[in-house]
């Protein structure tokens, strides 16, 4: 897209640098009033709108229908997997109500969890999937009240043990994108840490720590950290794609991030949030 733009231009520039020589050479040779020169400039510079016009139009017609085409096909995919999904979630909370076996409720209780990961990943895609045809608003919100809510949702899986330490502190960015975020930082925290071992956020004015004790990197691992697909450790479950998504978001937020880590003694995560603070409005 971006080479036939460009190729666009070219192509515009040239034939209205001919099209003033040719104008230029016939006003030269004829004596023409000030009125006579006053309607040629007027015809050029309607040419100069119109070929305009029609050179955006070859290359952006194509590129509108296309994206026209691929959201209706996205809402009706999406719509179809969200009637399964709302399906097995009403039918598995019926039936919770309605059995009182252990083993049963113990597997309605797999079943719903399963749902809710599903939810999860169904909204990141209908999110992801308007994140690219549409600008996402920014929204003001505290960011100890959503690290608490989202922290709550991991301490369901009763794995690691987290400490708590949060102030008020408003800041104004894309919530969703800075919901997966920090849950893709909390995930390599417990992904990367041993079952009891303790998980640390700590929210400051200005600064948001992320701490582990978990196995650590060396400095070539921390220096590839952010590349798409690398994984410091390839028997961990995962794609590797999460800090480098971590790393986009930052980047587009305007937020400063900084990892520290040592081989087999933990992992800390800073994020510098001040650009993106909104205290001073409350």
């Amino acid at each position: 897209m971006r080479k036939e733009l460009y190729l666009a231009m070219v192509i515009y520039f040239v034939t209205v640098s001919v099209l003033f020589m040719v104008v230029y050479r016939f006003l030269e040779n004829w004596n023409l009033t000030e009125f006579t020169f006053f309607i040629a400039g007027i015809l050029v510079l309607l040419v100069m709108i119109g070929w305009g016009y029609v050179l955006t139009s070859l290359i952006f017609a194509p590129k509108k229908q296309l994206e026209d085409t691929l959201t209706t096909l996205t809402k009706d995919i999406l719509h179809e997997l969200n009637i399964p999904l709302s399906t097995i979630k009403a039918n598995t909370s019926m039936l919770t109500k309605k059995m009182t076996d252990e083993k049963s409720l113990k597997r309605l209780k797999r079943i719903d969890d399963a749902s809710v990961r599903l939810e999860k990943l169904y909204n990141e895609l209908v999110y992801a999937i308007h994140k690219e045809m549409h600008t996402i608003e920014k929204e003001k919100f505290d960011m100890s009240i959503l690290i608490q809510e989202r922290i709550a949702i991991f301490e369901e899986q009763k794995r690691n043990p987290f400490v708590l330490e949060l102030i008020p502190y408003f800041i104004k960015v894309d919530k969703i994108g800075f919901e997966q975020m920090f849950d893709n930082i909390i995930s390599n925290a417990m992904k990367y840490s041993s079952k009891e071992s303790q998980i640390s956020v700590i929210l400051t004015e200005n600064t948001l720590y992320i701490k582990d004790k978990g196995i650590g990197m060396t400095p070539t691992e921390l220096l590839r950290l952010h590349e798409r697909y690398y994984q410091a450790n390839e028997e961990k479950e995962g794609k590797g794609i999460g800090l480098d998504l971590v790393k986009r978001y930052c980047e587009n937020e305007d937020i400063d991030i900084k990892i520290h880590s040592i081989k087999d003694e933990g992992t800390e995560v800073v994020l510098d949030i001040s650009k993106v603070t909104q205290n001073i409005f409350v």
